[in-house]
């Protein structure tokens, strides 16, 4: 299919691009648009319900629910992102995507891993300061310094990606402009551009650098003092509930930084286009699906919370 240009001084830029999406299994694509469907109803329902749950019951109105509210708003924000398109590629095979619409998906898909990654460091000093300083925990912790936080981490997670997404618009694509992925993925769209990417490569090394590595350090050094402390409780049951606490945000902690390491820090060979492919759905629908469920099965008061809703009902 040919590709649509503008001409931009004495070279031609592309202004749309093709989508792949999983077109190496023609004969699964209804199959796979019916996966994908209801893996993507299935995360955006659990996400809804724990948030409504949150809402409704004041026993949950704490700052360690009222961050799994914004981990929850976040997860259905990434699949939205993402998803939709995908879902129209497998149904009406139309794959055309605007430049514009491109960038915009990148900028925003990144931008929510972004804040993910900020809002679980947030939520690791918030059981740091409920562990280690049980005492000054409501002080500290008052709802001004939580909507902070929060405000905090979503401004500077958009923000601070902006620079890169900016730069990548900037780019000239004049060799091909099919993307084999199922969505805009920045490291894919880069091996479509003819112009130098050396600045996208130290811009991407000083972002990773703010959004995975610094978040990272914080949130060990927040652990390294509550294993500390819970080590140092002598009985038995106290340290079972102060494990119990921070048992399902490390659970989500693992599993988001083992699915990025896993879909970022592959070989660039070009047979593992389709194993990244597949490794990112998991990470894109996964951790959406898993986290309410990790939550509501990990948190006694969440799970106690839920089971009231459904006996009203």
């Amino acid at each position: 299919m040919p590709y649509k240009y503008k001409k931009t001084g004495n070279h031609t830029a592309v202004t749309e691009f093709l989508i792949l999406g999983f077109s190496e299994f023609p004969e699964l694509q209804l199959l796979l648009f019916v996966l994908f469907l209801l893996l993507y109803l299935m995360a955006v329902l659990g996400n809804l319900l724990i948030i409504c749950i949150i809402c409704v019951d004041r026993h949950l109105h704490s700052p360690m629910y009222f961050f799994l509210t914004n981990l929850s708003v976040l997860d259905m924000s990434s699949l939205m992102v993402t998803v939709p398109r995908l879902l129209a590629i497998l149904m009406t095979r139309n794959n055309t995507i605007s430049f514009a619409e491109c960038i915009l998906q990148i900028h925003c898909f990144l931008s929510c891993v972004a804040v993910e990654f900020l809002i679980l460091t947030v939520m690791a000093y918030d059981r740091y300061v409920a562990i280690c300083n049980p005492l000054r925990y409501t002080v500290i912790m008052n709802k001004k310094v939580c909507a902070l936080l929060a405000m905090v981490s979503w401004v500077l997670g958009f923000l601070e990606l902006l620079p890169h997404s900016i730069i990548i618009s900037q780019f000239s694509y004049c060799d091909s402009n099919v993307i084999n992925h199922f969505f805009c993925d920045f490291t894919a769209l880069l091996k479509l551009s003819c112009s130098d990417t050396s600045i996208s490569d130290v811009t991407t090394f000083i972002e990773s650098v703010f959004i995975t590595f610094t978040p990272f350090i914080l949130t060990l050094t927040s652990y390294v003092f509550i294993i500390s402390t819970i080590l140092r409780i002598r009985s038995k049951e106290g340290k079972r509930k102060a494990f119990s606490t921070c048992s399902s945000h490390l659970t989500v902690i693992i599993l988001l930084y083992g699915s990025m390491i896993a879909v970022y820090m592959q070989p660039s060979s070009g047979g593992s286009v389709k194993s990244n492919k597949l490794i990112t759905a998991v990470y894109v629908f996964a951790l959406p699906l898993l986290n309410p469920l990790i939550y509501s099965l990990r948190s006694k008061e969440l799970n106690v919370a839920l089971k009231k809703a459904i006996t009203r009902k």
